[in-house]
């Protein structure tokens, strides 16, 4: 069977939406599955819906990547997207053409090609998810380097060249999972600007003429199909075989904070798609972190000791399902910085994305570093709510005794791996955190229930700061541990409706 590219897809009679040319509008720094599920779809759906009629370069951040395999299929590629809407089970494909091609600069040829894409008056904007460690400053990097190793010094290479060619200013959307992405991107470009010893005028192009955006992303990609079954039902079914196929949940939202001319500007808005423009993103990365990954970490050590082993079947159980709603919607939501309406509405979404058929999300593997995240993702709306309501939040409350029996259930030894504790159903479980964190449980293993809970509360290193000074909240742990060691996890998540 012939691999997928423009020949192929024709004879093999697909339907779908494809645009064959066009002027490329798109520098992108990455070409993983993240990206190509997540940028290069808006940007497709933008060339379908809102006659946009683009296409975007990619390159290669590193030097071992996809370019040779993009480029065979023409920049083609099969995404599905697959999760639950409204309840209902949702499988949709796309073939996705806004990828012209695909660059690696550690070739000569490609970085030549870079830096004539870089001067070309197509060219708008530059996407990157250059991953976290991505948006880094070396010193080592040189202008002269083809190219330079880091992420921000390609893009200062690139820009400077646009300025010397006297071409407009790009819009720069950064997708890399950092805070202020792209504050810190423009930071480490004016580091090289300053290092190379470069021009006043070039440096006032960058921060005058550029705008540099910082975004948030949200959208599960778990990437291409493992199943070899699958695969082959699939490759029989569209008539080609595509190594590149790539799979995403059905939600996805991207916040971009820019100007407001910029809403205009980008395609997204008349295309109808999830992606808005906002004047400050920070609003919406607490509503990310407070809701979705609050929710996992709410209700998942909990549910993990109750008998569950993925978030999906969780969904099916009225006690843990209710459990997290209730967590959500009364005590969540209500100390959001943002409309009842927005906040209510991405929470909604929670559900169906938790009961996604197509993704087994394994509890123990969201319950890595959980002290961490719980200080950072479920402590501050705890505190806020208590600061508001003058009461402790019944089921945050109660998450936090579930975080305490995780780490703390019937212990057996502390290893490399982790400190393994025992389930109530009989098996044994490794959990991984900070080590620091792994031997204060184990040096507190045999401490009575309340001391175990004072000494947890009264743990600066965790929490920065001592937590037995909520009124009330020592005594509430302490009973709701009590709970769930003596009547078992969903049965204490069910006391909490």
């Amino acid at each position: 069977m012939e691999k997928l590219n423009y020949a192929t897809l024709e004879k093999s009679g697909y339907q779908g939406y494809i645009l064959k040319d066009a002027p490329e509008k798109v520098l992108q720094f990455g070409e993983g599955n993240f990206l190509r599920a997540f940028v290069n779809y808006w940007f497709d759906v933008s060339n379908e819906k809102a006659g946009w009629n683009g296409k975007c370069v990619l390159v290669q951040p590193i030097a071992p990547g996809l370019a040779k395999l993009i480029n065979e299929q023409e920049g083609l590629y099969t995404l599905y997207l697959r999760g639950t809407e409204n309840g209902q089970k949702v499988d949709r494909k796309r073939v996705i053409s806004s990828v012209s091609r695909c660059l690696n600069p550690y070739e000569k040829a490609d970085f030549d090609a870079m830096m004539e894409v870089a001067v070309s008056d197509d060219l708008e904007y530059v996407v990157s998810n250059t991953t976290e460690a991505g948006i880094v400053y070396d010193p080592a990097c040189q202008l002269g380097d083809e190219p330079a190793s880091s992420f921000p010094g390609k893009l200062t290479q690139v820009l400077y060249k646009r300025w010397q060619a006297g071409k407009s200013g790009l819009v720069i959307l950064s997708c890399e999972l950092i805070d202020n992405n792209g504050k810190e991107l423009l930071k480490c470009v004016n580091q090289y600007v300053d290092q190379w010893g470069l021009e006043a005028e070039f440096k006032a192009y960058v921060n005058e003429k550029c705008t540099f955006c910082s975004t948030l992303v949200d959208r599960i990609v778990p990437g291409r199909i493992r199943d070899a079954a699958e695969v082959a039902r699939l490759d029989a079914e569209n008539g080609y075989t595509d190594p590149l196929t790539d799979v995403g949940e059905v939600f996805g939202v991207w916040n971009i904070e820019g100007p407001a001319w910029l809403e205009d500007k980008l395609p997204f808005k008349r295309a109808g798609v999830n992606c808005i423009v906002v004047p400050d993103v920070t609003p919406y990365k607490k509503r990310k972190v407070r809701i979705l990954n609050g929710a996992h970490t709410g209700f998942v050590l909990g549910a993990y000791l109750g008998g569950y082993d993925i978030v999906r079947d969780c969904m099916f159980d009225d006690a843990v399902r209710g459990f997290m709603n209730k967590m959500l919607y009364e005590e969540v939501v209500p100390i959001l910085p943002l409309a009842k309406d927005d906040a209510e509405g991405f929470a909604a979404a929670v559900q169906d994305r938790f009961n996604n058929p197509f993704i087994n999300h394994e509890l123990m593997s969201i319950s890595l570093n959980s002290t961490s995240k719980w200080r950072a993702r479920n402590m501050p709306s705890f505190l806020e709510y208590v600061e508001k309501f003058g009461k402790l939040p019944v089921c945050l409350t109660m998450s936090f005794a579930a975080y305490i029996a995780f780490f703390s259930n019937d212990i057996q030894e502390l290893t490399d791996a982790g400190l393994v504790c025992r389930r109530p159903k009989g098996n044994t479980y490794t959990c991984s955190d900070d080590r620091w964190a792994l031997e204060f449980y184990w040096e507190h293993r045999n401490d009575s229930l309340e001391d175990l809970v004072h000494a947890v509360m009264t743990n600066e290193q965790m929490w920065g700061q001592d937590l037995t000074k909520v009124p009330g909240f020592e005594a509430a742990t302490v009973a709701n541990l009590k709970k769930i060691r003596e009547e078992g996890a969903i049965a204490a998540y069910a006391s909490c409706l």
